[in-house]
């Protein structure tokens, strides 16, 4: 059975590089949410309180990358989602649905000490290199960094779900 394979952690934890080394090495598709999000709708960005007009569209492109996910995962390839799923219950809600349509689900769950966040999120603001979507103010860090919800003993016990460390660059895939 092919698998999803579904990596969080908070901003600046290393997760595209990490997506992008696991796709490789698994011979999957990598599906970054901020690539598609940013392609599709940051022209469209408003000035101001963006949040509600993310969300929104957050949601929509959510459904079309499970929809893409499911025709690669039929054609016998793995997928690896990179979706900014920071809150728990959006988080087990998304993984409970893979797993109720009949898939198989590994989460790898990144992270690293904040000021090393801070400084690859500034970092990759300024060299625009291939994990770059769009750029993130310092205080959007801060706020997705107070938003980030790890997984708790709940969430631990009901998915399949590796811890990774990534506090060397790039982060190491275990």
């Amino acid at each position: 059975m092919n698998q999803v394979h579904l990596v969080e952690g908070p901003v600046g934890a290393g997760k595209s590089t990490f997506s992008t080394v696991l796709a490789e090495n698994i011979g999957g598709v990598h599906i970054p949410l901020d690539e598609w999000f940013a392609k599709l709708f940051s022209p469209d960005r408003p000035e101001g309180d963006f949040v509600p007009w993310y969300i929104q569209r957050k949601e929509r492109l959510l459904e079309l990358i499970w929809m893409h996910s499911q025709k690669i995962l039929d054609s016998r390839r793995d997928v690896v989602l990179e979706l900014g799923l920071i809150q728990q219950s959006p988080r087990m809600a998304f993984c409970r649905r893979i797993i109720d349509e009949g898939f198989s689900l590994r989460m790898h769950v990144l992270d690293a000490p904040l000021e090393l966040r801070r400084e690859r999120v500034r970092r990759r603001n300024e060299e625009q290199g291939p994990t770059f979507s769009m750029l993130v103010p310092d205080h959007i860090f801060e706020i997705a960094s107070k938003l980030w919800e790890p997984p708790d003993e709940f969430e631990c016990e009901e998915f399949d779900i590796d811890f990774v460390s990534t506090n060397s660059i790039p982060p190491a895939i275990t």
